[in-house]
């Protein structure tokens, strides 16, 4: 019992399947695909819903005949993308430009795309280059170069009534790439690009220099104010606290007043003599470079000392 099982299930059921799909009881159908079915070189159906399927319950009696008189197409619907590179066009000036094209495309007619045209593919790249040549060709440069979000919906709006014909559905189309091909034209503008940037490089870090000097000349000014209203406040501050001294106890005034005068003293770092106080003494205000001399004044005698003394 158990060699029958394994001779029904690994030989019989596969071959029973195997022909049942050959002669049509089924189709399986995967994700991203479509499959169109032809009896005497007529399409009698399409089958693009993923899953199984019965042809006879969806094209009748002709499901029978395909297997003798007919064919089966597979054809791959998944969204693909190309890109085209390098397509010449010329600006408004005579620039020759260098053009990238990206686009996607998808079948949505099978039908079409097996019978209407025989190379789908290569009719809808000559076609979507053709019409970025004819959109972009003529162009203002910077036109060409900033606005081809515009461009790129234009050769998409000329591109896409056609390839619906052929069994495409065209998708997004960017134009991705606009370059110049000529190698001294390149040279000369990176040359213009790298003067311009030093340029702006050197105002910038001008116009900072003098930014950052305006604001110091601002702050020292601030701070020169500052600093001179405090020193106007000062004497108005100090003169108010001697009044208020001066109205409490003149001795204390007086004790602060000297105070103050030796600092002063002190601070300016003069030379001071020290004469007792009990001396007449006449000090020399002539040449600065004599040593001073004391000498009594005008009719001065001096007083006579006796012995007994």
């Amino acid at each position: 019992m158990f060699v029958f099982s394994l001779i029904v299930g690994v030989f019989l059921i596969p071959a029973f399947l195997w022909f049942a799909r050959v002669f049509g009881l089924y189709a399986i159908v995967h994700e991203s695909e479509a499959q169109v079915f032809t009896v005497f070189g007529k399409v009698i159906g399409c089958l693009d819903e993923a899953g199984l399927h019965v042809p006879f319950i969806r094209f009748g009696l002709k499901a029978f005949w395909i297997p003798f008189f007919g064919k089966m197409y597979k054809v791959d619907t998944a969204l693909r993308q190309h890109y085209l590179r390098g397509q010449m066009v010329n600006s408004e000036e005579g620039t020759p430009m260098g053009v990238g094209i990206w686009y996607e495309k998808r079948v949505n007619d099978p039908e079409a795309y097996l019978f209407v045209n025989s190379n789908p593919e290569g009719s809808l790249e000559a076609n979507v280059a053709s019409s970025a040549i004819s959109v972009l060709s003529n162009l203002d440069m910077d036109k060409m170069l900033e606005d081809r979000h515009s461009l790129s919906r234009t050769v998409r709006e000329s591109v896409s009534p056609l390839s619906e014909k052929w069994g495409y559905k065209l998708g997004s189309v960017y134009i991705r790439k606009v370059a110049f091909t000529d190698k001294q034209m390149v040279d000369n503008i990176t040359d213009k690009v790298v003067k311009r940037l030093v340029q702006v490089t050197s105002a910038m870090k001008q116009d900072g220099d003098n930014r950052v000097g305006l604001i110091k000349s601002q702050t020292a000014k601030k701070v020169s104010q500052k600093m001179a209203e405090a020193s106007a406040a000062r004497p108005r501050i100090v003169g108010k606290t001697l009044n208020d001294i001066a109205k409490q106890d003149e001795e204390v005034l007086a004790s602060v007043l000297e105070v103050m005068e030796t600092e002063k003293l002190l601070a300016s770092k003069a030379e001071i003599d020290l004469v007792p106080e009990n001396i007449q003494v006449l000090v020399s205000m002539g040449d600065a470079s004599k040593p001073s001399q004391a000498f009594p004044p005008p009719g001065y005698s001096a007083p006579v000392i006796s012995s007994e003394s």
